[in-house]
Order: C-alpha cells, then sequence, then structure tokens
C-alpha cells in the first residue's frame, strides 16, 4: 500500500454524507490511506486534475477490478490507443452534433409525455414520478435498447452500479449485479438482428457498423447504461430539489436571469453524481511525500475535488451565480465523460425548463423532507413534491 497517512471512516456515515470526511482529509491528509475502503483516495483538485491525465502511472486498466470482472472489459477500464479507439467508434452516436441535430428532439417528446401524465395527486415522489422514467427512456433511444421497460432500465442500471461500488464483497449485491448484466445481454440479443439489418445512431447501432468485439460492444453498452441512468436521474431530481429549497435561486433560473445549464453544472459540482474513479497504480510513484507501489488500488474523489476550498469560495453552498468552470464533475482528463453532451442535453436543456414551466407552484413536502444518500454515486433517493393543477 502507499506511505499516505491512515484516515478512519465509518462507512454508513461516509454513505449517508461524505462531505465532512472529505473535508477533513483535505485539511488534514489531501491523500489518505482509507483502511475500510482498501484504499487510497486523492481528494485535493489539483491532485486529481494533474493524474487524472497520468495514465502511465493513474491506469484505468484494472484486470481484477469489480468493473472488469461484472462488466466486461470496456473503454472506460482501457488506456491509450485501446481507449481511443473505441471512444471513436461511439462518437456518432454522442457527438455534439447528434445530440442537437437527434438526439435532443426525442428527449424533448419523452419528457412531453411523461409531463403528460403526471397528476398532483397529493404527494408525489419525484424522482419515480419523473426523473426515473425520463432518464430510463433517454437512455433506452441512445443504447437502442428500446425493447426494455424503463424500469428494467433503471433496475439494471442500479444493480451495476451497485456491485461496482460493492468494495466491502456482500454477496447479495453481487448476484443482483450478474441478475442485471445478464438481462442486458439477453436485451442486446434481441436487438442486434434489427439493428444490423436497419441501423441507426444509437451506440448499439453504431458499434454494430463497425469491427469492435461483441463482447466489447456488451462491455460499451453495459457502461452507458451503468452510468447514463443514474447520473441524469439523480442530477435532475436533485437540481429540482436544490433550487425548490433555493427560492431566490430559483427565480433567477425560471426568469432567464442564469442558464439552465449554468443550473445544472452548479449542482453537479455540488453534489456530483458520480463521485470517485478507481485508478491502478501502473509503476512506482510519488507525489510529495506520498510514495504508490504498484498495483494498488486509488480512488479519485471528483466529489472532493468539487469541493476543494483552493478553487470554490463557500464550497458546501449551492449557488448558481458561481463559476463552476473548475468543477470536474464529468472527469478531467482522456476519460472525460463521452455522454456529457447528452447529459446536459437531457437535463439542462430539456427536463428542467419542462418541470418549472409546466409543473406550475412545484412545492416541497414540509414534513417529508428528501433522503440523500451515496459516495461513490450520490443521489436522491426519493423527492416528495406536489404542484397545483
Amino acid at each position: 500500500m502507499s506511505t499516505a497517512p491512515h484516515f478512519d471512516i465509518d462507512v454508513p456515515a461516509f454513505w449517508q454524507d461524505p462531505y465532512p470526511a472529505l473535508a477533513r482529509m483535505r485539511k488534514e491528509a489531501p491523500i489518505a490511506f482509507v483502511p475500510q475502503l482498501g484504499s487510497t483516495l486523492l481528494c485535493s483538485r489539483d491532485d486529481i486534475f494533474i493524474s487524472e491525465k497520468q495514465i502511465d502511472v493513474f491506469s484505468s486498466h484494472q484486470p481484477e477490478g469489480l468493473m472488469n470482472t461484472l462488466m466486461g472489459h470496456n473503454m472506460m477500464r482501457k488506456d491509450g490507443d485501446a481507449h481511443m479507439n473505441e471512444r471513436k467508434a461511439i462518437f456518432p452516436a454522442i457527438s455534439p452534433k447528434t445530440v442537437r441535430s437527434h438526439w435532443t428532439a426525442q428527449f424533448e417528446a419523452h419528457a412531453t409525455r411523461i409531463l403528460d401524465e403526471l397528476k398532483p395527486d397529493g404527494v408525489v415522489d419525484f424522482v419515480q414520478a419523473f426523473a426515473l422514467p425520463f432518464s430510463a427512456e433517454c437512455l433506452k433511444s441512445i443504447t437502442g435498447l428500446t425493447n426494455m421497460r424503463f424500469q428494467d432500465m433503471n433496475a439494471w442500471s442500479q444493480g451495476m452500479i451497485d456491485g461496482i461500488a460493492n468494495y466491502v464483497g456482500d454477496p447479495a449485491i453481487e448476484a443482483r449485479c450478474h441478475a442485471a448484466t445478464s438481462g442486458i445481454d439477453a436485451a442486446i440479443d434481441d436487438m442486434v438482428p434489427k439493428l444490423r439489418k436497419t441501423p441507426d445512431l444509437s451506440l448499439l447501432g453504431v458499434m454494430l457498423q463497425t469491427d469492435m468485439p461483441m463482447e466489447s460492444v456488451r462491455a460499451n453498452i453495459k457502461l452507458a447504461i451503468s452510468g447514463g441512468q443514474n447520473e441524469p436521474r439523480d442530477a435532475i431530481a436533485g437540481t429540482v430539489w436544490a433550487l425548490l429549497t433555493h427560492p431566490d435561486q430559483l427565480a433567477l433560473a425560471t426568469t432567464g436571469t442564469i442558464p439552465w445549464l449554468q443550473v445544472f453544472e452548479e449542482y453537479a459540482r455540488w453534489i456530483s453524481p458520480i463521485g470517485m474513479s478507481p485508478r491502478r497504480i501502473a509503476k512506482p510513484w510519488t507525489i510529495r511525500d506520498v510514495a504508490f507501489e504498484t498495483n494498488e488500488r486509488v480512488f479519485l474523489m471528483f466529489g472532493s475535488a468539487n469541493r476543494d476550498e483552493k478553487h470554490f469560495d463557500k464550497p458546501d453552498a449551492f449557488d448558481v451565480r458561481r463559476d463552476a468552470s473548475k468543477s470536474i464533475a464529468f472527469g478531467a482528463g482522456p476519460h472525460f465523460c463521452a455522454g456529457a453532451w447528452a447529459s446536459r442535453a437531457m437535463v439542462a436543456d430539456v427536463a428542467l425548463p419542462a418541470i418549472f414551466n409546466r409543473l406550475k407552484n412545484l412545492r416541497l413536502i414540509e414534513h417529508q423532507p428528501a433522503r440523500i444518500g451515496g459516495w461513490a454515486f450520490r443521489g436522491l433517493l426519493d423527492l416528495p413534491v406536489t404542484w397545483d393543477a
């Protein structure tokens, strides 16, 4: 293991709210070995911003890592040419141009249909009522797995997310992850003949037109589902919650004073839906006085970096007026989230303006506060709301 100082955490408390412990680490030990996680955590933005680009040291290739063993060897767990070749192969499906010209209209149709069906019948859990189905329906379109139910898309995504964050080795969590990947494989098998016959701009449709091995196609579809469902779902519900608890900032957004994209970027800084990315040390390395050994595991703590006091004034505050350009919620190196443009379109261009335009006097339920949890992946567990008919 590294020579970093040890820092103990209470795992349940860290899941409930990791930010106090991360703030202490940034102050006392910005590079710290956490025995409860069996990993060394990089917590400062500067260390992460530099290290993520050093792929010869902080390697994404982790043959024995949870993502590889549970989901297959996808582009997120490859470096250099192996990573870039697969990234280029999927680019036609998720490029900014394709998002603007093809996907945004479909996102709008999904949002309109779901909002049309919503009724303010007492207390509504907005995560389940809108954020979850909207994110899943958009992801069905993007992946090409339109044969899935949105409920399955969400459940299988969550099963994989829980599986690849299962650093304590819970066998029940691992079993749910295996069930999720089996379901996705079956959905892929069902769609392959149709998309080979009639290719489209979906991820599956685009990859089938390349010479990418089928095992890599499957692994990359699973990658898209694992991150492509929870991040927009959690960002939509979380940003709605943040704005409803900060009505002055909601007014800035609904009047057009602050763009919706800026609102989304600030939320993603404040509560990073993807709070961590693991790396494997590929060769002996030293950062300042901390030495790393080959093959040890390191966590790049994006959620901590985005609250680094050296770069953000009052970092624990949600403030849509802030310049959030130094946020690394989507990453900072060659593994910058390939779905970032689609995510921004879903959340900022479509979901947020539609929600606050359509649901009049949308408001929280005072006696039922929203619950939030997670550290590797963080989001609202529910969002009780109502609005005027």
